[in-house]
This record gives structure tokens, C-alpha cells and sequence, in this order.
């Protein structure tokens, strides 16, 4: 076992999200946050000053520092392939927000690094820590739904303006590509996807049929152009449907005969994801979201462009 005790990580990025991060990370028992690394010097200094650690403009400052054990990356999508590779040649543990990089060439070169050097490298999957998926994977795996025949995820809202390097699809609907693979227990086989952009330099709407093997079919709707924003998983099996709603973590189980709404206390997922994160690193084990699942994630969102851009199915690699 890690002889470690305390973990102590610097955050780089402190827009929206990473704020989120650091939050968490200061209220966290075995995590001492010790450095803040934004690009805009205010607002470094500002968050800095507030959780009384150190701030820093640079991110090879901060790498050098030889007592961080881990760094959380919290930038913009193009920045996340040198910022982990440049923290894990440093000796640093890696938490990066999804999608883990750009292209899964990328990730399939931070795979390697990371197995080479026992470092962990950990992928901002949050919905998975969501206790509202936990339980539909439950009652999937109790049979309480009897077989499976369809996951379908809606996952749309207004644009966030902060995302400005990637399109919906690896921003937004790669959250339940991940789902899918997790409650399904393995990768789709054949995927067919439309997608356009009305009002952005991406695609900013998404329709994906997901083919899993015999008749288990996924379909993710994903779009920055809904006035509201709708987060929901509703699994359909021969015996049972049950409707997550992601945001209220509340669980909805219909049969032929009644429907239920069982109550459960509202968990955060950043916290228990996060802390999920540093357990791995003091208990040194895998983390419950891998660099792979980033990849495999990543090889699924490319597929679905690609079977865009020639209206045909694509099959995936196995």
C-alpha cells in the first residue's frame, strides 16, 4: 500500500469547472490543496488568496514543485494532451476533465504513459459517481428489468460560452457514450450518427443510434439548442422501464402493474468522484474511471463525426 497519507494537488484552470474542483478538493479529509495555476493572473491570485494556497501563471512552475503528488486539469479540451503528458513526465498523478483530450490518438499515447509509469491517470466521467446511476445499474444487473433492449440518454441545454474548442459531441454526449459502455458492460459494435451546427464553430445538435451486441440498442440525443436543460437515462426492459433524472439523482421504475419513486438523500458526484481519485492514489489501485475508458470514449465520439460527415453506419473496432 501507498505509504502516502495526504495527497496534495494543484488545480490548472480556475474558470467555472476548476473553481468546482477546488472547492471540493479544500473540503476533502485526505487531499491538502496547495497550489492554483489560472492563465489570467487576477483571478489566480484572487482564488489563491481565498483558500490560502499558492497561485502561479505557469504551469511548468507548478509541475516543478516536487511536494504535488497529483494535478487536476480543468483547461480547455486542446490543452490536456501537454498539460498531463508534461505532469506525469514530472512524476504527478492526473486528473483531467473529460474529454480526456482531443483525439484518441492523443489518449492512446497518455495510455502508454501513464502504464509505463504506474502513474494514475483518472478521466472526469462525473455521471458515473452519480448514486442515480449506480442504482439503474442495479436493477439492470438484478434482472429486476428483465432484458435490456434500449438506453436512451437526453442530455441537451443552452450552450455553455465557456466551451469554445470542441462540439457537443465530445463535450457533451460523451458523458453517456461512457454511461452506455458502463451499464451495458462493453462497447458498442456499430454506431450511426447525424449531426450539424446551427449557431457554432462545432456541431451544436446530435442524434446517435449506438448497436450493442444482440438486440441492446443505445440512442443519445445531445444539443446546446434546448431553452432548458434535460438530463435523463430511461433503460427499457421486457419486464421493467426505469427513468433516471440526472440533476434530481431521482429514479423512476414502471411495470405492468405500478409505478414507484423510491426517495434517496442527494449525494454531490464531484465529491464522491474526486475522493474516488485520491483513494486510488493512497490505496493504489486503479481509479473507478480509467485513462482507458477516456480512450474508449474518445474512439466512439470520433466514430460518430465520421459516420456524420458520410451519412453511413460505421463499425467499431473491437
Amino acid at each position: 500500500m501507498n505509504s502516502i497519507r495526504t495527497i496534495r494537488v494543484g488545480v490548472i484552470g480556475a474558470g467555472f469547472w476548476g473553481q468546482n474542483h477546488i472547492r471540493v478538493f479544500s473540503e476533502l479529509g485526505n487531499i491538502e490543496l496547495v497550489a492554483v495555476c489560472d492563465i489570467d493572473p487576477r483571478r489566480s491570485k484572487a482564488i489563491a488568496e481565498k483558500y490560502r494556497v499558492k497561485p502561479y501563471t505557469s504551469v511548468e512552475d507548478l509541475l516543478k514543485r516536487e511536494d504535488i503528488d497529483a494535478i487536476d486539469i480543468c483547461t480547455p479540451t486542446t490543452t490536456h494532451y501537454p498539460i498531463a503528458i508534461a505532469a506525469i513526465e514530472h512524476g504527478k498523478h492526473v486528473f483531467v476533465e473529460k474529454p480526456m483530450v482531443s483525439t484518441s490518438g492523443e489518449a492512446k499515447d497518455l495510455l502508454a504513459k501513464a502504464e509505463e509509469t504506474g502513474l494514475h491517470v483518472m478521466v472526469g466521467f462525473i455521471e458515473r459517481f452519480n448514486p442515480g446511476v449506480q442504482r439503474v445499474k442495479r436493477l439492470i444487473k438484478s434482472g429486476a428489468l428483465g432484458e435490456i433492449v434500449l438506453a436512451f440518454a437526453k442530455r441537451v441545454g443552452r450552450w455553455p460560452e465557456r466551451i469554445g474548442d470542441v462540439g457537443v459531441v465530445k463535450d457533451t454526449a460523451i458523458h453517456d457514450f461512457d454511461i452506455m459502455r458502463f451499464i451495458f458492460d462493453h462497447k458498442p459494435r456499430s454506431l450511426y450518427a447525424r449531426m450539424g451546427r446551427l449557431g457554432h464553430k462545432f456541431e451544436d445538435y446530435a442524434h446517435i443510434v449506438l448497436g450493442f451486441n444482440g438486440i441492446q440498442t443505445g440512442f443519445v440525443e445531445a444539443n446546446w439548442l434546448t431553452p432548458h436543460k434535460i438530463r435523463t437515462l430511461t433503460v427499457t426492459g421486457e419486464d421493467a422501464v426505469v427513468t433516471l433524472d440526472y440533476l434530481t439523482q431521482e429514479i423512476t421504475i414502471e411495470d405492468f402493474e405500478k409505478m414507484m419513486k423510491p426517495t434517496y438523500k442527494w449525494e454531490e458526484p464531484l465529491v464522491l468522484e474526486l475522493k474516488d481519485f485520491a483513494e486510488s492514489i493512497l490505496e493504489d489501485h486503479d481509479p473507478k474511471v480509467t485513462a482507458r475508458d477516456g480512450l474508449r470514449a474518445l474512439e466512439i465520439a470520433e466514430a460518430a463525426i465520421e459516420s456524420a460527415r458520410i451519412n453511413r453506419n460505421v463499425e467499431m473496432k473491437t
